[in-house]
């Protein structure tokens, strides 16, 4: 049906070029009577038509040779701008090169638009209802744009080249069954923005190099049980900005690389028994946020992953068994606990017995390391020694010999106690100063009982010692000097006692109860009480003062090694 007269007579040149297409719609006649003055950029009320009618419908065709132009017609400089027009047909640009913008706002499109390996400036869908998008191999100047765009079918973007952005903030995409963004390997010198987004359907960025972000801020992303989110291989300059974001589905960025952060916070993602977010050997320049409310339910895997900080919540953390962190580097925790006891529980949230390992040491070495670097020097020998405690255990739970576990348990119970597995050797002091204060009371109470004798023969051989065996009523032939001697030691007086108060032990070196445990105790100390008293097994208490007297020199061995050992690192696990 061929439209009304136009307002203003079209030009002469135009006209024959454009026969082919004759008979117009109103919708055409209007276009092609302003579009080469560059002021007309609307039909009817320029808003997205809800049906198909005489003054908003286009032909695809014809917008192609009006994009295109050639010698009989060129459109403005300022390129083909039409919004509102429904669009019937298929606009096919495969392989073209359009010098100028092509502005297609808020238009209803039949049939998915095809710009595969064309050459571009700028191409402008806003606010449009598309069936799709194949732009393949795609090169803009400019920025691709579909912001607030509706689109029921797959965008493809795979190998696309853009001088600025790929722009679809609130876009709507719905594609269910299988992948809604396919742009592996797009070359943007901007970024890949989604902000508000919603899409049912896989976003496939793998491979992509960017100048600026990936931000999905307040976006939606659905594909369960699937990978709604694919950036494998991603290189940017910029962040990957999730904030309040929801994806549902795994959001994968194997091997990525960030010159910015990954921005969590407020965000969800879910996964349920499977990947929520892998980040595996990803790096990170900046910051890792996980905070303000963030959710992820299944695994984080942060498997050999770089980052440049985490500023993370407790609440915002995954459940028991649900992270990875073994080999993974972070320069400081900028904000989120630091202190030993939560990050040990954050560590604790590692099963690695779910992944067919007994035990990863360094997320513990790593966690020390930077509390370390930070000043929490006490958090970082904790977290240390819950290291040594669980890489024991693990060894222990992986020997097969009943005796050799025993021993194992045996050995790493008595590093435990008393140098903490080498990470507290002086550790070991203090139970030393514990041996030597029991020491001291057992030898004072045995001097008390005269469970203690003088270490010389020839002390007691002598007289004085002798008679004080006996009590001043009794008497005993002494060979050596021929003579019956009656006893010195007064009723109910020990022989230490008595023998003390002779005139003739004077002269020997006074027995002291804590100098003699101190000398029991060090071995490498000579006090010479050992020299010249030792316990006397005769005697009241004498047996157990004599056991004791082993027993504390074997300790004092045993602890000196101990804490030599713990400061040389000779007990440390390697």
């Amino acid at each position: 049906m061929t439209g009304a007269p136009p307002d203003k007579p079209p030009i002469a040149g135009v006209i024959s070029g454009l026969d082919g297409f004759r008979p117009f719609s109103g919708a055409e006649a209007k276009v092609v009577a302003y579009l080469s003055s560059g002021d007309f950029d609307r039909l009817g009320d320029g808003l997205l038509p809800e049906r198909e009618d005489d003054a908003r419908t286009m032909r695809a065709e014809l917008l192609r040779f009006l994009i295109l132009g050639d010698n009989s017609y060129r459109s403005h400089e300022k390129g083909v701008r039409v919004s509102g027009a429904w669009i019937t047909g298929i606009l096919d640009l495969e392989g073209c090169r359009i010098p100028r913008d092509i502005g297609l706002k808020d238009c209803r499109f039949e049939a998915s638009p095809v710009l595969k390996s064309a050459i571009i400036d700028n191409l402008f869908l806003d606010g449009s209802h598309l069936p799709g998008l194949q732009a393949d191999r795609l090169e803009a100047r400019g920025c691709l744009s579909i912001r607030g765009a509706t689109v029921t079918g797959e965008i493809r973007l795979s190998a696309a080249r853009l001088g600025g952005s790929f722009e679809a903030d609130g876009v709507s995409i719905s594609s269910p069954e299988g992948i809604a963004i396919e742009a592996s390997g797009l070359e943007a010198k901007g970024g890949v923005l989604m902000r508000g987004a919603d899409v049912k359907g896989g976003v496939n960025l793998s491979n992509v190099r960017l100048g600026g972000d990936i931000n999905a801020v307040g976006g939606t992303i659905v594909r369960p049980g699937e990978t709604a989110l694919n950036g494998d291989g991603v290189i940017t300059g910029g962040d990957l900005a999730l904030r309040g974001a929801k994806i549902t589905g795994e959001t994968r960025l194997l091997g990525a690389r960030f010159g910015g952060d990954i921005d969590c916070t407020a965000a969800s993602l879910s996964q349920p028994g499977g990947y929520a977010l892998r980040l595996n050997r990803a790096a990170v320049e900046g910051a890792f946020f996980l905070r303000q409310g963030a959710s992820i339910e299944g695994t984080l895997d942060l498997t050999a992953t770089t980052i440049g900080a985490i500023d993370d919540e407790q609440s915002s953390w995954p459940k028991t068994g649900d992270l990875l962190l073994n080999r993974c580097q972070y320069g400081a925790f900028i904000g989120g606990p630091v202190d030993a006891a939560s990050r040990l529980d954050w560590l604790s949230r590692q099963t690695p017995d779910r992944w067919k390992a007994d035990f990863w040491p360094q997320p513990y070495e790593q966690l020390a390391m930077v509390l370390g670097a930070m000043g929490h020097d006490e958090d970082a020998r904790a977290v240390l020694i819950t290291k040594e405690r669980l890489q024991r255990r693990a060894r222990r739970s992986r020997a097969k010999n009943p005796a050799l576990r025993t021993a194992l348990a045996m050995s790493d119970g008595i590093l435990s106690i008393t140098v903490r597995y080498g990470r507290q050797p002086l550790l070991a002091l203090l139970w030393l100063v514990l041996f030597w204060a029991i020491g001291a009371v057992v030898f004072a109470i045995a001097e008390r009982y005269g469970a203690v004798k003088p270490n010389s023969p020839v002390v007691l051989r002598s007289t004085e010692w002798t008679m004080c065996g006996l009590e001043q009523t009794e008497s005993r032939y002494m060979p050596s000097s021929s003579q019956v001697l009656s006893g010195r030691a007064t009723a109910g007086e020990n022989q230490l006692t008595c023998f003390l108060r002779q005139p003739e032990a004077s002269s020997y070196p006074e027995f002291n109860a804590p100098m003699y445990s101190l000398d029991v105790l060090l071995p490498v100390l000579s006090i010479e009480q050992k020299e010249f008293w030792r316990p006397d097994p005769t005697k009241p208490k004498g047996p157990f003062t004599l056991n004791f007297f082993f027993f504390q020199s074997i300790v004092g061995w045993a602890l000196s090694l101990l804490a030599v050992a713990g400061f040389s690192g000779l007990v440390k696990s390697k």
